[in-house]
């Protein structure tokens, strides 16, 4: 293990290199040289080549223009052929309309296979250009792609209000302009930027769906540090600042962040922006450090545990990271560490409270998420998600969904909140018959690009977002009692509903996230409460049960 910290990024990224051009067609008489989708180009079992994993192109391009322990890939001709390659092929793919595919066919996604993608291809171009190693006689092919994609951003927008895309819009869209240097592109940044600062909140998160996701967070304070490395715009800092300060609250004393208390259930930390903004910021320097150790020792979800579609993303947010690690300022401490201290996010509806070894954390907004913490020995106590069950005919029933209507009241020392349980999405599987007339359907309606935004919306609408109130009603009430938590459940049911089964507490999700559901190893700290048949037998016949539980360091 490298003994300064720093170079943990580069361990982390670097290794990765191998798997990632592996999953690259490096043959120059291939009819698909470059393409990094390995199941498309040499498996066979995939019917198109998704833009997404040409966002490879920058994690090489960044390690082959710069120093950094361990990098074997430094000024190998190879490599620079093989990010040209990668950019040629990324060029193929673009529809007419400057969009690109990621999880279909036609899909015509917005920031994610257009504006991430964009923006790798014109930082790569950046990099080799200024070695003087970009062939004259490509320049004009890219800029006319990058621009037709830079439009295409500015022009859409998506179904559902996902800030970190939003953010991820801006950030191409100034890449585009600071190359290109069009006056028109400037115009789109500030359009795509106010669009951004729409969803962005007094309480420094910004808006997920439904509420905060605190990996995502991350995410945009990456993607605006990018921007803000360039371009100093005081806008940009203040978010970020605001950001980083909420964000700070979900650094575990235990070395975990983030997970089931976001709208998202995202592990994931971007560690650029906080490396981009140390300098100026204290606490970004603290939360870098903190959550570079927890990379260092396995509590960051790693490159090397994602899939090939999500990996991608981790190796060049690793890279920057390390090239611009920035200078630590001041001192600052994490929330955990600071003296006894209660702040409630009425928005957001998150309650928080250090007092004495308690730290405890939660999300009314999810029903009353809650992590419970032993904030001297840095242990987690419980991760209770809330309430999960089944009920007699077979659907599921939870706590765990964001509901405006939930009531949360904020005490002196802990909260309680109340409601419907919800009745999670079915899990929607294909099957070879659906999958064909997917496809029919796709390569059909989806060359219109007003019609594929359509079909995303209610894709993402059934898989995300649909619920539905369930005739079963729940109470928690969390208290701090000394150096104790107490939490109460009360569930009463409505109507002729019976429960075949109900468990409460323990670390799940419900929500379809295809970025979250990694696991970690603070997953064996915790357990559910499990209602025995008599428990039921009691539920049913009264109508109402309360369940108590206490939690001690």
């Amino acid at each position: 293990m490298p003994e300064n910290l720093r170079d943990v990024y580069a361990q982390k990224a670097l290794s990765q290199i191998p798997r990632l051009l592996s999953l690259q067609d490096r043959n120059p008489y291939s009819p698909t040289y470059g393409c990094f989708k390995r199941t498309y180009w040499l498996d066979k079992v995939a019917d198109f080549p998704d833009a997404l994993p040409q966002f490879g192109v920058l994690s090489l391009a960044l390690a082959y223009c710069n120093e950094m322990p361990g990098n074997m890939f430094r000024d190998q001709p190879k490599v620079r052929e093989w990010i040209l390659a990668g950019m040629r092929f990324w060029t193929e793919i673009q529809h007419r309309d400057g969009s690109f595919d990621e999880f279909y066919p036609n899909e015509r996604g917005w920031t994610g296979p257009t504006g991430f993608t964009l923006y790798a291809m014109l930082k790569s171009y950046m990099l080799l250009r200024d070695r003087g190693e970009f062939p004259t006689e490509f320049v004009d092919r890219l800029f006319a792609s990058c621009r037709k994609a830079a439009d295409y951003i500015i022009k859409w927008d998506e179904h559902g209000v996902l800030a970190n895309h939003h953010a991820m819009g801006v950030l191409p869209v100034w890449y585009a302009y600071h190359v290109l240097g069009d006056e028109d592109l400037h115009a789109g940044y500030e359009k795509k930027l106010e669009e951004f600062l729409s969803y962005h909140t007094s309480e420094g998160w910004s808006l997920e769906y439904d509420g905060a996701d605190i990996g995502y967070l991350s995410a945009t304070v990456s993607f605006l540090g990018k921007v803000y490395k360039l371009n100093k715009d005081v806008r940009l800092k203040k978010v970020m600042e605001e950001s980083i300060e909420f964000l700070s609250h979900f650094v575990y004393p235990n070395g975990f962040y983030a997970g089931s208390m976001g709208s998202r259930n995202t592990l994931h930390f971007y560690s650029h922006g906080c490396e981009i903004l140390a300098p100026e910021m204290p606490l970004a320097g603290r939360v870098a450090d903190a959550l570079l150790e927890s990379l260092r020792d396995g509590k960051i979800v790693p490159a090397e545990l994602q899939a090939d579609r999500y990996f991608l993303y981790r190796i060049p947010e690793h890279l920057e990271s390390y090239i611009d690690y920035g200078e630590r300022s001041g001192d600052a401490k994490l929330p955990y560490e600071r003296e006894d201290f209660r702040t409630v996010f009425p928005s957001g509806r998150f309650y928080i409270e250090k007092k004495g070894h308690i730290y405890l954390i939660a999300n009314a907004a999810k029903g009353g998420v809650t992590k419970v913490f032993d904030a001297h020995a840095t242990k987690q106590l419980t991760s209770d998600c809330g309430m999960l069950g089944r009920t007699s005919d077979g659907r599921v029933i939870t706590t765990q969904w964001i509901d405006s209507e939930y009531s949360f009241e904020p005490r002196e020392h802990g909260y309680s909140v109340s409601g419907c349980m919800h009745y999670v999405p079915a899990n929607k599987l294909f099957t070879p018959l659906k999958f064909i007339l997917f496809r029919l359907f796709l390569l059909t309606f989806g060359w219109h690009t007003g019609m594929a935004y359509r079909i995303k919306g209610f894709i993402r609408k059934l898989l995300m977002l649909k619920s539905g109130k369930s005739g079963v009603r729940f109470e928690r009430d969390v208290t701090i009692q000394g150096q104790s938590v107490s939490i109460v459940d009360r569930i009463k049911l409505a109507g002729g509903v019976r429960l075949s089964s109900l468990q409460i507490g323990d670390e799940f999700f419900v929500r379809y996230v295809p970025q979250s559901r990694y696991f970690q190893s603070q997953e064996f700290d915790t357990a559910p409460t499990i209602l025995t048949a008599e428990q039921l037998d009691e539920l049913h016949d009264r109508r109402a049960l309360t369940i108590e539980r206490t939690f001690t360091p």
